[in-house]
C-alpha cells in the first residue's frame, strides 16, 4: 500500500508539472480511500481518540482535488502595453537600441526591488533557435542576465546535448522582471510566482521585437506559463495538450516544452526522454545533423 501511495503522489506531482490543476475522484474512489485509512488507523492501535478516530470522507458527485493555492499576486495597474520602434540599421544596431530601451523603461524599473536588476534576452542575435522562459528569478535579478540559476545550468546542458553552446542560441524570457512578491522590512523576496496576465501583455512587445531582430528559425516555450504568454492565457488546460507540437508565433514555428525546472523535480529517464524527444523535432526543424547517440539519449534499455 506505502508503494500504491508513494506512486499515487508522484503522478499528482507529475500532473501539477504539466499544468494540471484539477482532479477529478469518483465516489467509488473515495469510498476505497476511506476504507483503507479506517484499516490503517484500526490497525495502528493508536493510544487517544483523536489518534483512532477515522477521518471523515464524504463523497460527492464529481469532487476535486486541487493543487496548493497559488500566492496571492499583489494587485497592480500597469499602463496598456508599449508600441516599440526600432531604428533602421544592421542587427546589431537595433538589439542595442532594444536593450536600451527595456532597460530604462519606467514602468519596468518600478517592479524592482532595491538592488536588483531588469533581464535582458543574450545571445547570438543570429541564432537559429530562440527559447523563451517566463521570468527571471532570484539569480537572474542579481547578474542581470537570463537563465543562469540551477535550471539554467540544465538549460545549458540541454544545449550541449543538441551540439551546440549556450551562446550560439538566443536565451530570453517574456517577462523582464522577476514577479514580486509582498516583503516586509526590506526583507529579501523568498520564491517566486508566476506573472500574470497584465505583466507578460506588458513585456510581450518587448520579445516580439528581439524575434524581429534575431528572426530565429524555431522559438522553444519553456514551460506552460510562457506557453500561455505566448499562445494566450486560455490557449489550454494543461502543458500536455500543447507541448510537442508545432504552433506558430510571430509567424515562426514555436515548440512547447517542459521547463528545466521539470527535470530538476523529476529526475527520471521518462521525464528527460520527454523533453528530449522535442528537441529532436526542434534540430530536425532547422536541420542539424542528429547522430544515433542523440537518438538514443534516456531511452531504457
Amino acid at each position: 500500500m506505502r508503494t500504491a501511495i508513494t506512486a499515487l503522489t508522484e503522478e499528482l506531482r507529475r500532473l501539477k508539472a504539466s499544468g494540471v490543476t484539477n482532479v477529478t475522484i469518483s465516489p467509488d474512489s473515495i469510498e476505497r480511500l476511506q476504507a483503507v485509512v479506517a484499516k490503517r488507523v484500526e490497525s495502528s492501535g493508536a493510544a487517544t481518540a483523536k489518534e483512532t478516530t477515522t477521518p471523515s470522507i464524504e463523497p460527492t458527485a464529481a469532487p476535486s482535488v486541487r493543487a496548493p493555492k497559488k500566492k496571492e499576486t499583489p494587485k497592480r495597474s500597469l499602463p496598456d502595453p508599449p508600441t516599440v520602434s526600432l531604428p533602421e540599421g544592421d542587427k546589431q544596431t537595433r538589439w542595442t537600441a532594444l536593450r536600451e530601451l527595456v532597460l530604462k523603461n519606467g514602468t519596468c524599473l518600478a517592479q524592482l526591488k532595491p538592488g536588483k536588476q531588469l533581464v535582458f534576452g543574450e545571445g547570438d542575435i543570429d541564432a537559429k533557435i530562440m527559447f523563451v522562459g517566463e521570468a527571471p528569478g532570484a539569480d537572474e535579478e542579481i547578474k542581470g542576465e537570463p537563465f543562469v540559476g540551477p535550471a539554467g545550468q540544465l538549460l545549458t546542458k540541454m544545449i550541449s546535448g543538441m551540439g551546440l553552446k549556450r551562446e550560439e542560441t538566443y536565451i530570453c524570457n517574456i517577462m523582464n522582471w522577476r514577479p514580486p512578491l509582498p516583503t516586509s522590512g526590506g526583507a529579501e523576496q523568498v520564491g517566486n510566482r508566476q506573472p500574470d496576465a497584465e505583466e507578460m501583455s506588458y513585456c510581450l512587445p518587448f520579445l516580439r521585437a528581439q524575434i524581429e531582430v534575431v528572426a530565429p528559425q524555431v522559438i522553444v516555450a519553456l514551460g506552460a506559463t510562457a506557453a500561455r504568454g505566448l499562445m494566450g492565457v486560455d490557449a489550454f488546460r494543461a502543458l500536455g495538450e500543447v507541448r510537442g507540437k508545432w504552433h506558430i508565433f510571430a509567424e515562426t514555428p514555436l515548440m512547447v516544452t517542459y521547463h528545466p525546472s521539470y527535470i530538476l523535480r523529476n529526475k527520471s529517464d521518462r521525464s528527460k526522454r520527454a523533453i528530449w524527444e522535442d528537441l529532436l523535432q526542434v534540430m530536425e526543424q532547422v536541420k542539424m545533423p542528429i547522430t544515433d547517440k542523440q537518438r538514443g539519449y534516456f531511452l531504457s534499455d
